[in-house]
């Protein structure tokens, strides 16, 4: 089985990272790191770099495919390299997933017209555009497309597809050996619970903001 984390200038790290260390303990599998060019691609701080071992072309048919989101999701959104490897390898994926706005970039292929799907809540509304309908889930299923809400849900994503593929059991070792317990010291992770000022104040700076 072959993973492919696809990355894009201004990528969210947490949004690969985050499936990669739930995805990457499949027994037997592959994971790579894919962007249009083979080599380093940097996140949205410009702090960060992984390295994409492979160019798309060269990535022909994922069992399971991963797009992550981030502020460089936007230019993308006309990038027909990327958008046409993504309708070819979800012709013959087992799996196609996305977190955080990259459910946008399946939309603008689209790969999500008619079907429920999630993304970061600040950009949900835009699914509507490309014919999905949007839905304030954390990870949602539709199929065997498989999406995820903002960043830390990348982990969700991962596990709820981890226990698809490899059971319950395995997927439950996984998250134990990770430790993956969350206990957040605050209870403001959905614009549902945060102070409304700061949803509000986000909201406001947003790149979506719907014009």
């Amino acid at each position: 089985m072959q993973i492919a984390i696809v990355l894009f200038d201004r990528f969210t790290a947490l949004d690969a990272v985050g499936p990669y260390e739930m995805l990457g303990r499949l027994p037997d599998a592959e994971t790579v790191f894919v962007a249009e060019h083979a080599g380093p691609v940097r996140n949205d701080t410009g702090s960060l770099a992984l390295t994409a071992d492979r160019a798309l072309a060269d990535v022909t048919g994922p069992d399971i495919v991963v797009v992550p989101g981030g502020p460089g999701q936007t230019p993308q959104m006309e990038n027909t390299v990327l958008l046409d490897w993504l309708r070819a390898a979800d012709a013959s994926s087992t799996w196609t997933t996305s977190v955080c706005t990259g459910s946008l970039l399946l939309a603008a292929a689209g790969l999500l017209e008619g079907r429920r799907a999630t993304s970061h809540w600040l950009a949900l509304d835009h699914l509507k555009r490309y014919g999905a309908e949007p839905t304030g889930e954390r990870v949602v299923t539709d199929g065997k497309y498989v999406t995820a809400a903002g960043v830390s849900s990348g982990i969700d994503m991962g596990l709820t597809l981890l226990g698809r593929v490899a059971g319950d059991e395995h997927a439950q070792a996984v998250q134990l050996l990770t430790e993956y317990d969350p206990q957040p010291p605050y209870d403001a992770g959905s614009p549902r619970k945060a102070p409304a000022h700061l949803v509000e104040e986000f909201r406001s700076r947003s790149r979506f903001v719907l014009r």
